[in-house]
């Protein structure tokens, strides 16, 4: 199977899967839902007795970029500029906070819970994510 997959779709549904495994231990463990812009952020704005699974999550989260950019150098490679990623990490910050979650809260966990917000903002998001993408490569913005 994996022989005659696209080395970037096979690495892509390894990530889907690993992300659904992290999401399915975190709830069975500590009873949460998973959603990096709120654990990340309950981390960083609120600290409280509740932050070593948090801070745990978040330092495993980074490593797993680095491993993973070691690994595959020329695969996470990002056709790219610093300052679209500068803005494009900006917009992201600013709808998770405008939709109440990111794409990890709602595009996982909320769908798979059937809540109609979540489904609400993963379209949105979605729509979004393919229009700024289209608008790019057709206008060169």
């Amino acid at each position: 199977m994996w022989g005659e997959m696209n080395i970037s779709y096979a690495h892509g549904f390894l990530g889907g899967m690993l992300i659904g495994l992290a999401a399915v231990l975190l709830y069975w463990f500590n009873g949460r839902i998973m959603g990096v812009s709120g654990i990340t952020s309950r981390l960083l704005a609120k600290p409280d007795q509740d932050t070593s699974w948090r801070a745990a999550f978040v330092i495993a989260l980074i490593a797993g970029g680095f491993v993973y950019q070691l690994k595959w150098p020329v695969i996470a490679v990002i056709n790219t500029t610093e300052y679209d990623l500068i803005i494009a990490g900006l917009l992201v910050g600013f709808g998770t906070v405008l939709g109440n979650g990111c794409t990890s809260g709602h595009g996982i966990c909320g769908i798979a819970r059937r809540s109609k917000p979540s489904l609400v903002a993963t379209f949105v998001f979605m729509v979004t994510g393919i229009f700024v993408v289209w608008l790019k490569r057709m206008v060169g913005i």
